[in-house]
Parts: structure tokens; sequence; C-alpha cells
């Protein structure tokens, strides 16, 4: 070939799967270069499912530092709280019932990007702190521009550079997508009664009001409603919406107070119609994204990564159309499956039609009556059983 390689694998993107992507790969012997301006403050948490903790444990991240600034899932509650004629039973699943000390940690996003970070620079990763303006594929190579005028080249990129990915277009890859007419504030705040490790769910119209732990007496908070609603509860002050939170919480938690400035997201879908294609493979909302429930936003970008990096190590040329295949085959179904059911659910809130909230109270009644099926939820939720890549493997 005309052009040499830079590195075997590119990665575009600075978040948490690009990260993770890029450490993955160099701890495996892989040439990876790293692209992506550096990440700023995010005052979001993320709920991590024992597979991902081993993906992270792997790369060197986990437990680590991370463990003191995070707090353990014992327990997760679903609580039908839609005022409705006909409501579900509560749910509450228990890690000991699946052999687990725990489902989970929650664990914020700014101390976890960090802690990647360094462990990318300990893996022998280049890290190039520029933005990608252009992407293509030459036929035995893929080269990326970036905004300094530079261009490198590899084998196969790994695009984790976010919703609105340029290498995804650059690929000739399209999407789906869909919006929802809600917005989720997210938060975290004090308590004065212990939360126990349980993570609350509470199905409301408009969206899930969802407490997770963080260590002490704490919890972070992601409340999704109507797009208006949302926003009017961005001008209360603290105390107003400690106020707010301690109303739909019921005093569980015991007096709300050291609430933090909080931050609104609006809710979009998207799931791209290939998952790999032109020497790209695609990770994280480059791919799929849905609305926060269930806990799966990162643990599923984390599962992409472990799946790039095997097909990567599977393949002599990783960018060939054969590894494009097999990347699009790992992950198409995964997604697909996981995505309809989180949206269904969440449409379940939205509408006022009755049909589709008595399903959503069907199938969770069906969920607590029958032992069978609950342990099935509980198994699947934390990820297929059959379609794990190695680093995520017990």
């Amino acid at each position: 070939m005309s052009e040499t390689l830079t590195a075997r694998v590119i990665v575009v993107g600075g978040g948490p799967a690009g990260l993770a992507a890029a450490t993955l790969s160099a701890r495996e012997g892989i040439s990876t270069l790293l692209i992506a301006p550096e990440a700023g403050p995010d005052p979001r948490t993320v709920a991590l499912m024992e597979p991902s903790l081993r993906l992270l444990n792997r790369i060197g991240v986990w437990p680590g530092s991370l463990s003191f600034v995070s707090s353990p899932l014992l327990h997760l509650d679903i609580i039908d709280d839609m005022g409705n004629l006909v409501s579900a039973p509560r749910l509450t699943f228990s890690a000991a019932e699946v052999g687990l000390d725990a489902f989970g940690w929650n664990i914020p996003l700014g101390a976890l990007t960090v802690e990647l970070r360094n462990a990318a620079q300990q893996a022998g990763v280049e890290i190039i702190a520029d933005t990608v303006t252009a992407a293509e594929n030459l036929g035995a190579v893929a080269a990326v521009d970036t905004a300094s005028g530079a261009r490198y080249y590899g084998e196969v990129l790994i695009a984790a550079d976010g919703i609105e990915s340029l290498l995804r277009k650059a690929a000739g890859i399209n999407v789906d997508r869909w919006s929802f007419d809600q917005s989720a504030l997210v938060t975290t705040f004090q308590h004065s009664g212990p939360h126990h490790g349980v993570s609350t769910e509470r199905h409301r119209p408009g969206g899930a009001f969802t407490t997770v732990p963080l260590p002490g007496n704490a919890s972070s908070l992601v409340w999704m409603g109507a797009p208006p609603i949302i926003e009017s509860l961005l001008f209360r002050t603290g105390q107003e919406l400690a106020m707010e939170i301690q109303l739909v919480t019921r005093g569980t938690l015991g007096l709300i107070s050291g609430v933090t400035p909080p931050k609104a997201f609006p809710m979009r879908g998207l799931r791209a119609r290939q998952f790999a294609a032109n020497r790209t493979m695609l990770t994280g909302e480059t791919a799929h994204a849905f609305p926060p429930v269930g806990a799966q936003g990162l643990n599923m970008s984390l599962r992409d990564v472990g799946h790039a990096i095997d097909v990567v190590l599977g393949h002599d040329d990783a960018g060939s159309g054969a590894a494009m295949t097999e990347y699009h085959a790992r992950r198409s179904r995964d997604v697909t499956e996981r995505q309809a059911i989180i949206s269904a659910m969440n449409t379940s809130m939205l509408a006022e039609f009755l049909p589709l909230d008595l399903m959503r109270v069907g199938a969770l009644s069906a969920i607590s009556a029958f032992p069978p099926l609950r342990q099935l939820v509980m198994r699947q939720g934390l990820a297929p059983s059959s379609n794990l890549p190695y680093a995520m493997r017990g």
C-alpha cells in the first residue's frame, strides 16, 4: 500500500466508549490511536452491570479509586406510580437471587472518564487532542483528517463520536431516528435516610423517575417528563427542587437536601441500519440511542466495544468486508431487541392509551407471578448470556 499505517486501530471520540475501546485495543497488543478533544465535566452517573465491570477490570480501571466514589446496586425496585385504575405490583429484584453480591455499581461519569483516559495513556494509546473533520475508505486503509491539517491512516476506524457522528456519515451508513415528547433532568441529592443499596424506578405519567444510590446518604436522579415540565424544574431553587423530589419519593429516603444544579437532555432514539461498513465500526451513540430506562445505555456501548475488539483480533485485516459483516451480525440483534423493549416500556408511560398501559401492567404482573420468568428477566437485564464479548465473560 502507498499509505503507511499510523496505527492499526484509530478510535475517534473521547467519551467512555471511545476511551474504553482504545484502552482495550492497546492492552491486547494492537497499535492504537485515539483522536478526540478532552471531554468536559459531566454531572451524570451511570449504573454499570457486572459484565461491564468485568471489561473495566480487564483494562485496569475497576475497582481502583472509582469504588470510593461509587455505590453498589444491591436491589432494583420498579414501582407503578401511574395513578391508573389498574396498577402493576411492586417488583423488587435482589442481586443475591442470581448469585451476585451486586447487580452493578453506580459510577459518576466524570470520574469514570478521567480514569479511562489515564488507563488509555498507561496502555500506550497515542492520544491526539484534535477534532476529526473528514474520513474516507481508501481501499486498503482508511484515512481521517483533523482540524489541525494532519492525516492519519488506520486499518479500521472505531467510531465513538456521538449521535451526530461524522465517521458514520463518511462511511455512508444511514440511520433511523425517532423522538419522544420527553426530556430527562439529571442531578444528585442528599437524603437523611439510608437507601440500602436500592435503585428505584417509578413509572409515572410522562416517564420514569429513577433514583440510584451513591456513597453515604446520597443518590443520583434521572427524572423523565414532558419538556415544558422538565424545563420548568431547571428554574427552581435547590430547596424548591428538593421539595419536588420529596413529594415524588414520598419520604422513603427521608428529608431531601443538597440538590446539585440540574441539567436536562432531550430524549431521542436512533439506530444505525448497518453497524459497520467501509472500514468503520460504530460503537455507543453512533450506533444506537434510546431513553435511560433499565440502565442499558453505556452497558450496551461497552458491549459494542468488547465485540469490536474481538473482531479486530479475529481478522488479519480488521477493516475487511468479512470483519464488517461479522461485527454487524454480533451487534444487530442485541441492539434491535433491547431498543424495542425499552422503547415500548417508555412509550407505555407516555401514551394515554388503555390497551398499551394494560400491556405494561400485564408484563410486570407476569414477571412478579412466575419465578422462572423473574430469573430470566434479571439475567437478561444484566446482559445476553449467549452473546458476550471475551472481555465481559466471567
